[in-house]
């Protein structure tokens, strides 16, 4: 799209930037039902600066806030004015629609307003040959309308009995101890956590991650203590798993668990490094930097 205004563009801006031109717009154009739920005393014009720089070649040509007939809630009227056709046009307005929402939210809203987009075209197609209803532009329009127009799927672990869980082959380590992190006491998942590994046969970086999860987030949890017994009981991993215990060791003293965290995270980064990770996944998981690592080193040196 041109970046600069063409003729087409100027004279509609300079028309609809005159409330009294969009009050009798809209009365006439809005459906029934929402016209009678707009507050037309209360319309303004507001700034169309909420789409993001990409899209600022696409940009809504005005958009309107108003208030609802009903009292509660927020509305707003995006009016995009076309001269050709778009057969995406309807998703358009539906990532208009969505930045608007958005930045309704940025200024301290907790509910999302009404976007009403209408299209105001007068291309040389006539009549507009496109559907303005956004899930028509994917292939499968009733499927997308079961997924877009329903409650998104949920995956609450919280609620999912521990041994269903444990039949969902490769996902099931990460949802069983995501479930039981804020256990009071880990500890007594280690058989189920030892049982995991076995079955599902993570990677070296995916266990060095758990591990470190566990450590920050477990309650009552002697890390050292926790990696031996599970070394123990899982035969695949047993010297990954003493190689992080013999590292977290704290040589009898005990620290509060905010100074111990950065602790801990010095204590697994060395595990991990003795481990062969590579220090961008060091990096990643304990969230130490290059400098922070070099120190590391130079200290073991």
């Amino acid at each position: 799209m041109n970046k600069f205004p063409t003729p087409h563009d100027s004279l509609f801006k300079k028309f609809f930037g005159d409330i009294s031109v969009v009050i009798d717009f809209l009365h006439i154009h809005l459906p029934p039902a929402l016209r009678e739920l707009c507050d037309f005393a209360t319309l303004a014009v507001t700034s169309g600066s909420f789409i993001e720089d990409n899209m600022r070649s696409h940009s809504c040509d005005i958009l309107y806030s108003l208030r609802t007939t009903a009292g509660a809630g927020y509305i707003y009227c995006l009016i995009e004015h076309q001269s050709s056709a778009d057969e995406m046009m309807a998703f358009r307005l539906l990532r208009y629609s969505v930045a608007a929402m958005q930045s309704h939210l940025e200024q301290g809203n907790t509910k999302l307003p009404l976007v009403i987009p209408l299209l105001f075209y007068h291309g040389t197609q006539s009549p507009y040959p496109y559907s303005t209803r956004w899930l028509d532009c994917f292939h499968d329009p009733a499927l997308a309308q079961a997924l877009y127009c329903h409650a998104f799927p949920l995956v609450d672990v919280t609620v999912i009995p521990d041994d269903e869980i444990k039949a969902h082959r490769k996902a099931a380590l990460l949802e069983y101890v995501q479930k039981h992190i804020r256990d009071r006491d880990i500890n007594i998942r280690l058989q189920d956590i030892a049982f995991l590994l076995e079955l599902t046969h993570p990677s070296k970086e995916q266990v060095a991650c758990l591990m470190h999860y566990l450590t920050q987030e477990a309650n009552s949890l002697d890390s050292e203590v926790f990696l031996r017994n599970l070394g123990d009981n899982t035969p695949r991993y047993r010297e990954e798993l003493m190689t992080i215990a013999e590292q977290l060791e704290l040589k009898g003293r005990r620290i509060g668990r905010q100074e111990g965290r950065g602790e801990r995270d010095n204590e697994i980064a060395r595990s991990m490094l003795a481990m062969g990770l590579d220090r961008a996944t060091v990096t990643q998981l304990t969230g130490l930097s290059d400098s922070e690592l070099d120190a590391l080193a130079d200290a073991e040196a």
